[in-house]
């Protein structure tokens, strides 16, 4: 799995007034989050631990086993394979099942499966082809998981607490994946490369436990005429490809994403192990990729003052520029300092800008159709995420990590022009307010 990257959302960011920056006289006072969210929280932070520490030692552990570029990506592109496979499936799935027992299921098979990648660690059974198999069905895993906590969000939150909810959903999610997750990694590949994987089985148990306990009820939507699978997908299909905000951010955001993929596959060659460019030992990486995380905490505390004063969509498309000169640093100034600081900001600007797309997601899709839309969307945005791994360790291969990560860049900078110049903040309210037309119950 990539150790740095955090995948872009394929939408932009939400108004979250009639007048962007301008806050209306008679705003009521925010409503509390609740229980249930508190709940969702705490399963959300318990499952990105152990994401965090999957997503650092597996790179880490492969390099006990390969050196070669082409098997290091390979295995991002075995994390990010499922999207593209099952995603679409996937988003059919959440909104035709009760979404928290789907995630609850798979955070169990996670476990399952953790625990086998842990025995097979302890019996020295562990290949690169065993690791590889092992992060693709970690990935399935995480279709379900993910598709299912984002749906669950609008049912356990008031509408006007989305931004927040979002927000701290994600600050948690880089926190445990990056800060916490990260550095534990490496003391668990010190402890014995059967902790990397047993440890994260451990958490999935109790995320369970946490959802079962704290978030109780159903949350099965309702549906109004009854219809096929396949026709589920063709209508979450057609809504993204049809709409004018999803479809240019899903299509500029899938390119953002494999170009950054492709950039992240091989990124630990270029700063870990004797022969990298910073020779950095693979117990201190996550130490210094974990300031990506405290940009993250930030990120979140910032993004509701942001849009507060800023448009939103200035607000999304800076976050996205941001990314350019961020990536061209490890490359240009090849030390600790210069990558601690970029991986800060890097945490900051994702966190801001996948706050406000995941916010608005949830915001111009009725709830029915949440699933599947995000399913198709993520189909998109990250199927293309694999393609980018293989390229990156291709071109590797025969031109060096300097071209992958220079040619990633003028990609980056390429695909963020097609949302900017046909999606306006006029274009966004007019979906909004579709929506809210179409689905008048679900503006509560």
């Amino acid at each position: 799995m990539t150790t740095t990257q955090t995948a872009q959302d394929v939408t932009p960011a939400a108004p979250a007034r009639e007048v962007a920056g301008t806050p209306a006289a008679d705003t009521p006072t925010p409503g509390p989050l609740g229980s249930r969210f508190t709940a969702l929280l705490t399963t959300t932070g318990l499952a990105n631990l152990g994401d965090g520490i999957v997503q650092m030692g597996a790179p880490l552990v492969a390099l006990t086993l390969t050196r070669s570029p082409g098997q290091i990506a390979l295995l991002s592109a075995a994390a990010w394979l499922p999207w593209l496979l099952l995603g679409l499936a996937g988003g059919v799935a959440i909104d035709r099942t009760d979404r928290r027992v789907a995630q609850v299921v798979a955070l169990t098979a996670r476990a399952a499966l953790l625990g086998v990648g842990a025995w097979l660690a302890l019996t020295d059974a562990l290949s690169m082809p065993a690791l590889v198999v092992l992060v693709l069905l970690y990935g399935v895993t995480e279709v379900f998981a993910d598709l299912a906590q984002t749906s669950l969000v609008p049912d356990v939150v008031p509408r006007d607490r989305l931004q927040a909810a979002n927000g701290r959903l994600i600050a948690v999610q880089q926190v445990t994946n990056t800060f916490v997750g990260g550095p534990v990694a490496g003391g668990l590949l010190a402890l014995g490369t059967g902790w990397v994987f047993g440890l994260p089985a451990a958490l999935a148990v109790v995320a369970v436990a946490v959802l079962l306990r704290g978030v109780p009820g159903r949350y099965k939507p309702e549906r109004t005429t009854p219809s096929k699978p396949v026709d589920d997908v063709r209508e979450g299909l057609r809504y993204v490809v049809h709409h004018p905000v999803l479809r240019p951010f899903v299509i500029g955001g899938g390119i953002m994403n494999m170009a950054s993929t492709a950039y992240f596959a091989v990124f630990v060659l270029w700063v870990v192990g004797p022969g990298s460019r910073l020779e950095m030992r693979p117990e201190h990486f996550p130490l210094v990729t974990a300031v990506l995380a405290v940009g993250a905490v930030v990120g979140s505390l910032l993004t509701e003052r942001l849009v507060a004063r800023l448009p939103e969509l200035g607000v999304m498309y800076a976050c996205w520029l941001a990314c350019v000169p961020l990536m061209l640093v490890p490359v240009l100034f090849p030390n600790v300092p210069a990558l601690a600081a970029a991986m800060f900001l890097v945490g900051l600007t994702n966190t801001v800008g996948n706050t406000l797309s995941q916010s608005l997601r949830q915001r111009i899709v009725p709830r029915a159709l949440l699933g599947r839309t995000t399913g198709a969307g993520r189909t998109i945005g990250f199927g293309l995420m694999p393609v980018g791994a293989v390229l990156g360790g291709v071109v590797a291969e025969h031109a060096g990590l300097p071209t992958v990560f220079v040619g990633a860049t003028a990609v980056t900078a390429l695909a963020i022009a097609y949302p900017m110049l046909t999606v306006r903040r006029g274009t966004v309210e007019r979906a909004e307010a579709a929506a809210r037309a179409a689905t008048p119950t679900a503006a509560a």
